[in-house]
């Protein structure tokens, strides 16, 4: 059994065993989720990982990078992370000589998150490798598929509001 035959078993099964009508739901789900977890791993493995990164360290220095020194709330957010997971990697980013948590201006409790000289120079190095990995997985699709592609993933996206939709923030 290959990932698409699961599928179709899902969806026959779970039409006709347990009456779950919504087989294209079902459908779409499981091929975006897949999509993801593919690409994502993808990126780790043929990028990050052979320079010393993980795909979650990756995304906190990308963020930090574009935007510039952030609180690492903010940076959780943008990134998609607990709070938790951003102080966790910051610690080892910093470890690392790739970034520097500094006193916030607001208050002596907060710290404030930026890249080092190092950090810049990492990430662009990183960020050159995998935009050349990301335009790899971006030929399958004309220009115009592109477009239509992230129109529809936005629309999905932007369709979480018609229900109590949960996600990080």
């Amino acid at each position: 059994m290959d990932f698409w035959s699961f599928v179709e078993l899902a969806e026959r099964r779970l039409a006709e065993e347990f009456g779950f009508r919504h087989r294209t739901a079902t459908r779409l789900l499981l091929t975006l989720n897949r999509a993801s977890a593919i690409v994502t791993y993808d990126l780790e493995a043929a990028v990050h990982r052979p320079r010393g990164l993980s795909w979650a360290g990756f995304r906190l220095l990308f963020v930090t990078w574009l935007a510039g020194p952030l609180e690492p709330g903010r940076a959780a957010a943008v990134a998609g992370m607990t709070r938790a997971a951003v102080s966790n990697l910051a610690k080892s980013l910093e470890a690392d000589g790739l970034l520097v948590r500094s006193p916030g201006e607001r208050d002596g409790r907060t710290v404030v998150l930026s890249l080092t000289e190092r950090g810049q120079e990492a990430m662009l190095e990183v960020f050159a490798a995998q935009n050349a990995r990301e335009r790899q997985w971006a030929d399958a699709l004309t220009d115009t598929e592109q477009d239509i592609l992230i129109m529809l993933l936005n629309k999905l996206i932007a369709g979480r509001r018609r229900f109590d939709a949960r996600e990080r923030s």
